[in-house]
């Protein structure tokens, strides 16, 4: 899988999927697994979502 999630997306990606995974086990309910979903791809650094549409936020060098 190539590179198509920059830094900067990554970092915010890894905020965002924190934030709901803490808000799933704070409100005890099962959407806190919804989180894992920005987690992994920021981990991967792969957005299937941006594949179709061709879009990258991942410089050329990464």
């Amino acid at each position: 899988m190539k590179c198509n999630i920059g830094t900067t997306d990554r970092i915010v990606r890894v905020i965002i999927g924190l934030a709901i995974i803490w808000a799933g086990f704070y409100y005890e309910n099962w959407w806190g697994v919804v989180g894992i979903v920005p987690l992994a791809t920021a981990i991967i650094g792969h957005c299937p979502a941006y594949v179709p549409f061709k879009f990258s936020s991942c410089r050329k060098d990464d």
